[in-house]
């Protein structure tokens, strides 16, 4: 999964943590059996004597030693048991509790990293992403075509077989993707779709909108005093598995934005680093707000899909007004 050291060094350390805390109650727990059944403590300390004395014996070829060994701890376990369920507590009062059972905490089960753990990373990666409450809703099981009809509905079908397309050979075939059309008609709804997909597989996703994109370049190179705060997080603009722009052209372009979107731009293909954009732009619109190579870059290397048809977003007010 396509995490950072340091994001890999703080999911260890949420472990380290965890085991701690378990200890820390394992302890506390046997304290309090320490001090309110004495005789608990005096059975542990048998347990010990008698290990010790069977060891010897097994040690002078004793062949029974080994059996007799099981038979005395089997039955100082029972007497430890009745003691904690005579002082109303569970037999299991003194084991070590775990957040997840299956790796006891240690983030990995049979030599494999353990579902929590790669939870732990899809949630982290989540958070990385910026969109966790917009998938919440925008993703394919809420998919839905009735909002489309004829050539809308083509168009829209295609796109969605793209998407899904996209997703499933995303590790083995590089490729961007590019939605353009009308307001309202499900571009930025494809993409989260494609974002919740990658993410839950355990991949690096990036939202952006264009305008909140471009603030955030802007601040990289002209905020001094905060440039350090801001460098992992511009790293990451260029690195991570998936980067989303959405809605292009709603921010104010201007040369510098020109510059630094086909820098990134740039940057990512040269990289075979994965870009999805939306934006309510014609593609004659997008020739002529970007510069020539930008246009060149999209429509070269970008499956391109249009949509069109009503606004949905407005259609759905629409029907809510109505109730």
């Amino acid at each position: 999964m396509s995490l950072t050291n340091a994001q890999y060094d703080m999911i260890l350390h949420q472990y380290e943590m965890k085991q701690f805390r378990s200890r820390r109650d394992a302890e506390q727990r046997l304290a309090y059996v320490y001090d309110h059944i004495p005789a608990y403590r005096e059975l542990e300390e048998a347990v010990a004597s008698v290990s010790v004395s069977q060891g010897k014996k097994l040690l002078n070829g004793d062949p029974d030693a080994m059996e007799d060994l099981r038979d005395s701890l089997a039955e100082l376990s029972g007497r430890k048991v009745q003691l904690l369920e005579d002082a109303g507590l569970a037999p299991d009062y003194l084991e070590p509790v775990y957040e997840c059972p299956d790796c006891k905490d240690t983030g990995y089960a049979d030599g494999q990293k353990c579902h929590c753990f790669k939870q732990a990373m899809i949630t982290l990666l989540y958070e990385q992403s910026n969109i966790r409450e917009m998938l919440r809703t925008e993703n394919f099981d809420s998919l839905s075509y009735e909002y489309y009809g004829g050539e809308d509905l083509s168009r829209f079908r295609n796109a969605v077989n793209t998407c899904r397309n996209f997703i499933k050979n995303f590790n083995s075939d590089y490729h961007n993707l590019f939605f353009y059309g009308t307001v309202g008609t499900g571009k930025s709804f494809l993409s989260g779709c494609v974002a919740k997909e990658l993410i839950e597989s355990g991949h690096s996703v990036i939202y952006f909108s264009a305008t909140g994109l471009f603030d955030l370049l802007s601040k990289n190179s002209f905020d001094y005093k905060n440039r350090d705060e801001l460098r992992e997080t511009y790293a990451d603009l260029y690195q991570c598995d998936l980067l989303i722009v959405d809605d292009l052209g709603t921010e104010l372009t201007n040369q510098f934005v020109t510059s630094q979107l086909f820098s990134l731009l740039n940057e990512r293909h040269m990289g075979k680093k994965a870009t999805v954009i939306s934006t309510n732009l014609s593609l004659e619109e997008l020739r002529n707000r970007y510069s020539d190579r930008i246009f060149s870059r999209i429509t070269s290397h970008y499956e391109i899909c249009k949509l069109t048809g009503q606004d949905i977003r407005m259609y759905k007010k629409r029907l809510m007004n109505r109730k």
